[in-house]
Formats: structure tokens, C-alpha cells, sequence
């Protein structure tokens, strides 16, 4: 993983480099007054983002963008999503892997070690992945660990099975003892439309059955059931990420979609949350390749947050959850 010395380096030269991005006071004696992007300023960490091997990404983004009706942002490899980061001043992208069926764990697992180590220099850092129908389950959380992978996504929709099943939450309770964190989907799916296994009500069950989790939900906490995180979830310890939860959306031109729609946060109900919850609960995430990295750092530039609740936010609340 890069040191910190050199994302400064890096902004240092972005500030040199972007002279538009200064203000100056004008009629005034004063020096001149610089205001910065806060992607010069602190470290930004996107936490949801998504690769596929090289061989396969180009179909998998396809067949997925399609299932979504949403035109994706990035071609879906390790390389591609190093050039979104690069052009969205995006520090760290945090990967995270699928295993759709049982069998696909430990392979996963794996690749992800091995990507970690292929572009640790880059930024581009996987976590591993957890099926709750893994028979080797526990094992294989040990070996996580062992591997320097610092947590693990689940996908209720796509496995089939209720975050809140005996099985997950043994492999959540595992997760709280190893010190891995967990981040799981929350709420709705655009590609399963009325499918959710994991609602405010499953997620509230994990928290009061292991409050030692570090548990991260995303997309604000459940994708269009954002009513009823704000209602059951406030007071829990879980994290929300921000993950394709505000606009703007790339929707694919093939007529799926009325005016409004896909319905996201507006940016007030997004802030009433960000209040309702606290700044130090939530984190930085896009979704990409399915929302644009540059995009989204320029939303949060010009949320009204306070500094430290954009610093928080966009990069400090990601880094202690990882030991950055």
C-alpha cells in the first residue's frame, strides 16, 4: 500500500498543476487566497467499488449493465479503475469481490491476495469474499486474515440467503472475533427489483447479536428502504456507505426508465441522515463501475458538510476502518 508521503506528493503536484482552482481576493492588500478540491487537500477512499478478471469483464459489465439498465463508468478491470482514480483524485479504491456460489470463495480469496499484491502501489485494495452456504467457512476466515485481507462482502441478494440466517450471522460473529469487517448489500437491488435479504429489520438483528462487528451496510444502509434505516438504524453501530445512493446516474438508453427514476437520495435527505447518524458512521463509496468516481468526488465537494464531516466522510472513517 502507498505511503502517506506519496498521495501528498501526488496533491502537492495536482496543486501546482490546477491553477484554476484558485480564488483571488481582488482590491485587497492581502496575499492571494487559494481554495482547493478537497481530492488536494486530504485523502479520499472510495470503499465500494468493483473488478472483474481481465479475461471476463468485458461480458460480466455487460450482461450486469443490462440486468441494471445502467451504462457503466469504467471497462470493470484492476487497470481501469486505477485510471478513474487517477482522474477523480481518488486515493484508495477498495474492491469487492462476490462469491455468488460456495465453491467460488476460496478462489476469490486468492486472486484477491494476489491482486493486492500486483497493485499495492496503485491504490487498488480487494477484501475478501464470504458465502453462507461455504461449508469451510470457518477456515476460510482464517485464512482471510492470515492473507492481509481486511474483511469481507457478503451479497444477500445475490446468494439467496437472509443476512440475518444462522449461517451468516456465525460467519458475522467469526468476522467480530478475527477483527475482519464486514460490508454487506443492504436493501433493494436495480437488477432484482423487489428482492431484499437484507432489510433494516435483518441488519438490526446483527447489530444487537454482535455489537463487537465492525459492519458497514451499503448504500446508505438499504437501497430505497431509506426511511426505515433512519427509523431502526440510528442508534445501532452499524456504517452506512454511499454507494450509488445520490445522483447523477448513467442510465442505459433502451427505454427502462421513466423521467425520474431510478428514485436516489436527494442531496437534503442525504443530509438529514448525514446528520441523523453523525459524519464518524458514514463513508465514502460509488458503486464504480456503476456510478463515476470523478462525478461523485465533485458531489461531495459541493455538499454542504462541514470540513471535518467532508474529511470524515471521504476518507478518514474508510482508513481506521482499514488501518490505513
Amino acid at each position: 500500500m502507498r505511503k502517506r508521503s506519496s498521495f501528498r506528493k501526488a496533491k502537492r503536484s495536482a496543486k501546482k498543476n490546477n491553477p484554476s482552482d484558485s480564488i483571488h481576493c481582488v482590491n485587497r492588500k492581502e496575499p492571494a487566497v487559494t481554495r482547493l478540491p478537497v481530492s488536494v487537500l486530504f485523502m479520499i477512499i472510495d470503499i465500494h467499488t468493483h473488478t472483474f478478471p481481465d479475461a471476463i469483464a468485458s461480458r460480466t459489465v455487460s450482461s450486469l449493465a443490462h440486468a441494471a439498465h445502467v451504462e457503466p463508468q469504467s471497462d470493470a478491470t484492476n487497470a481501469g479503475l486505477y485510471a478513474s482514480m487517477a482522474k477523480a483524485g481518488v486515493d484508495y479504491s477498495i474492491v469487492l469481490p462476490v462469491a455468488t456460489k460456495p465453491h467460488q470463495v476460496e478462489k476469490i480469496n486468492t486472486v484477491a491476495y494476489e491482486n493486492n499484491l500486483k497493485f499495492k502501489d496503485k491504490g487498488v485494495i480487494s477484501i475478501g469474499a464470504m458465502h453462507p452456504a461455504y461449508e469451510n467457512w470457518y477456515e476460510e476466515l482464517e485464512r482471510i486474515r492470515q492473507l492481509g485481507l481486511k474483511g469481507i462482502k457478503l451479497h444477500p441478494v445475490y446468494q439467496g440467503i437472509d443476512l440475518d440466517d444462522v449461517r451468516t450471522m456465525d460467519i458475522l460473529k467469526r468476522c467480530a472475533e478475527l477483527g475482519l469487517f464486514a460490508i454487506t448489500h443492504a436493501g433493494d437491488d436495480i437488477g432484482f427489483p423487489g428482492v431484499v435479504h437484507c432489510s433494516p429489520d435483518m441488519c438490526l438483528h446483527v447489530c444487537e447479536e454482535i455489537p463487537d462487528l465492525k459492519f458497514v451496510l451499503a448504500h446508505m444502509g438499504g437501497w430505497h428502504l431509506w426511511k426505515e434505516v433512519s427509523l431502526k438504524l440510528a442508534n445501532t453501530n452499524a456504517m452506512l456507505d454511499t454507494a450509488f445512493s445520490l445522483h447523477p446516474v448513467h442510465r442505459l438508453d433502451d427505454g427502462h426508465w421513466k423521467e425520474n427514476e431510478p428514485w436516489l437520495l436527494s442531496q437534503d435527505e442525504f443530509m438529514d441522515m448525514v446528520q441523523l447518524f453523525g459524519a464518524e458512521r458514514i463513508i465514502f463509496g460509488t458503486d464504480c463501475p456503476w456510478a463515476d468516481q470523478s462525478e461523485y468526488v465533485q458531489l461531495f465537494e459541493s455538499l454542504p458538510l462541514k470540513e471535518d464531516e467532508r474529511r470524515k466522510i471521504m476518507g478518514e472513517n474508510a482508513a481506521k476502518l482499514l488501518g490505513l
